[in-house]
């Protein structure tokens, strides 16, 4: 079966800007020593407010409004249970997700699909294409070359060296989780504006993918880039190839639609420990 070559790598750029998005806000949090497995759930929770909002109000703009203010809410969340109270972090961050799960789900059955006939107006995705383009560089300059991207690394290698050097990393990690909230907002609108409507957990795992692109881009902007392109190619092809066969033999769809994730273990196996995180990731 030849393979559209154009298609593919509109379908690549399609699935890898969500992905590019909520590795960049895990990038923030995490770089500030917060640990972030909440990105599934943030990322589900604005794809919700802004189809819901979208529909509502018939705004696009409002909706990613909405989007944003759901994303920055939960992080803000995620660190005053960690930050204040000093709740696990990763406890903190299956709560919100589980918290997601079952309250887009409540909305999407008792307000987005009973009686409904209208859609909801989103933004188009090559906006968010751009978007996610331009947080690459952003972040980047941040990180590189300002005195905010210095503080936030510092909090991150090292907090107690921070206090006394007159920092308060508290003060930076919610900075950080507002900028994480911020573009998970932005991912999960990008995820409703390409399916259009919502529907429960569409997520599907890519919070998991982007903290693993992250991972494997070593907590850096532009590798990050380059892993999340990895994995938007990967599903793109396991979209373009089910119904092939290999070897001529039937394959499976459940084998295509396993791909991305088993990709996704098998890179995690081969650099887990090889790239470093950020010294200071999960201390209070």
């Amino acid at each position: 079966m030849a393979i559209d070559t154009g298609l593919l790598v509109v379908s690549t750029v399609t699935l890898s800007a969500p992905l590019v998005l909520a590795a960049l806000g895990g990038l923030t949090s995490e770089r500030s020593g917060v640990m972030n497995i909440g990105l599934e759930g943030t990322m589900l929770s604005a794809a919700c407010a802004a189809c819901f909002v979208g529909l509502q109000t018939q705004n696009m703009w409002l909706g990613l409004l909405a989007a944003v203010v759901v994303g920055v809410v939960l992080m803000q969340v995620h660190g005053i249970l960690t930050q204040a109270f000093g709740i696990d972090q990763i406890i903190s961050g299956m709560a919100i997700n589980a918290l997601a799960a079952g309250a887009t789900s409540f909305v999407n059955k008792g307000f987005l699909t009973l009686g409904v006939t209208a859609r909801p107006v989103l933004l188009p995705k090559q906006f968010f294409w751009i978007a996610a383009l331009a947080a690459v560089f952003l972040i980047g300059v941040i990180m590189n070359r300002t005195r905010a991207g210095l503080r936030l690394s510092a909090v991150g290698n090292d907090p107690d060296k921070s206090r006394q050097m007159g920092v308060d990393p508290i003060a930076i990690r919610y900075l950080a989780l507002a900028a994480t909230g911020l573009l998970c907002g932005f991912s999960g609108a990008l995820i409703a504006s390409n399916a259009g409507s919502f529907t429960d957990n569409m997520t599907a795992g890519r919070g998991y993918i982007a903290l693993a692109a992250l991972i494997i881009g070593g907590w850096r902007p532009w590798p990050t880039l380059i892993a999340c392109l990895g994995f938007g190619l990967i599903e793109a092809l396991q979209l373009h190839l089910q119904g092939t066969q290999l070897a001529g033999a039937s394959v499976p769809t459940e084998f295509w639609t396993s791909l991305p994730y088993l990709v996704t273990l098998i890179a995690l196996a081969g650099l887990l420990g090889k790239n470093r995180a950020p010294a200071g990731l999960g201390r209070p």
